[in-house]
């Protein structure tokens, strides 16, 4: 398999040196800042990124306030209990994005904020304590314990919060898939695995992040 140094050189080469390169790598938190904000917190990320799937990201942040007001504060515990009357009436509210599919998801995705809680002690320890070498366990519990969570939505959310998470955009795909450490396009869990694995060595061998490695992977070729 390609070593870390040799990815690092292309996408130097072809941005024309290193700090064009460093400039454009993700901000990633530490495991103390994770901890540090409420489920709250977590769960408005967790919702926004549910709402920016197929949307443009500013439409939906500027309309992010009145999300805010709408749901409570995204307080986890009072929303898990909204009946579906309440859901309705939120579909009426014109200063909302009216989906009812993602409208529902509210309501489930707070029982999964709360599951988080009772088994790890809060969101942001479950961001924190979770292995670093099974990042693609983070985007699988996501997408099967939630509801609206698939495709690139937990590696989204992951990448929205600060936690270290290698992302599958077009690029990185085809990076993977030209040294042979994929098949075809993270469709399977034995490709997301394959995928891990070999951040997992990028990770080893240059102590970086595995958010840069990613960028650097994507600077290869785009």
């Amino acid at each position: 398999m390609i070593e870390f140094k040799d990815l690092l050189a292309l996408a130097v080469n072809r941005k024309g040196g290193l700090k064009p390169v460093e400039a454009q790598l993700p901000a990633v938190k530490s495991a103390a800042q994770l901890r540090r904000p409420d489920d709250a917190f977590y769960f408005s990320a967790l919702t926004r990124r549910v709402f920016r799937a197929g949307l443009k990201h500013s439409l939906v942040d500027a309309k992010w306030p009145a999300f805010e007001e709408a749901f409570f504060g995204f307080d986890p515990d009072k929303l898990v209990l909204m009946p579906d009357s309440m859901l309705e009436e939120r579909m009426q509210d014109t200063r909302l994005i009216r989906h009812w599919g993602k409208i529902k998801a509210i309501r489930h995705n707070a029982q999964l904020v709360l599951d988080l809680r009772r088994e790890y002690g809060s969101m942001g320890r479950w961001l924190a304590d979770w292995p670093a070498e099974d990042t693609v366990g983070m985007w699988i519990l996501l997408k099967k314990r939630g509801k609206q969570l698939g495709g690139n939505s937990g590696a989204a959310f992951l990448r929205m919060v600060g936690r270290d998470t290698w992302y599958p955009t077009d690029d990185v795909i085809s990076v993977l898939r030209a040294h042979r450490i994929i098949d075809k396009n993270l469709s399977s869990q034995r490709d997301q695995r394959a995928a891990q694995a070999a951040f997992n060595q990028w990770q080893s061998e240059s102590g970086r992040p595995q958010a840069h490695i990613s960028k650097v992977l994507a600077l290869t070729v785009g």
